[in-house]
């Protein structure tokens, strides 16, 4: 398997889960803090500490320190994920795309042929 297609199944199967998908949605307004994300997600802060470390996994996060407290985790995305993501479901739907109309094509011309006999 090539090195984008793994990425795009290690950034799926992390967005798999909607826990996952509403940090992926708090994350996108600013970045936050592990605990403020186990708050907002109402889980405890173990359960977060796991879907954060898939998250980190996939690459759809990254996890800082602020210079202030090293313990304290700060989360925000990272874009190249979901571009790569992006980009393989805009080449997906041209594909789609050329066989609908092929498609097209194929049941006008049958049914010209239809009504011309």
């Amino acid at each position: 398997m090539s090195a984008p297609a793994r990425r795009i199944d290690d950034t799926l199967a992390a967005l798999a889960d909607p826990t996952r998908r509403r940090v992926v949605d708090l994350l996108a307004e600013r970045p936050r803090a592990a605990g403020e994300l186990a708050r907002e997600t109402g889980m405890s802060a173990p359960a977060m500490s796991r879907h954060l470390k898939t998250l980190r996994a996939s690459g759809l996060v990254e996890e800082s320190h602020p210079e202030f407290d090293a313990r304290v985790r700060i989360y925000a995305l990272r874009p190249e994920p979901m571009v790569h993501l992006l980009r393989w479901l805009e080449e997906s739907e041209r594909l789609w795309s050329a066989q609908l109309l092929a498609f097209k094509a194929h049941l006008e011309k049958g049914a010209e042929g239809v009504r011309g006999e």
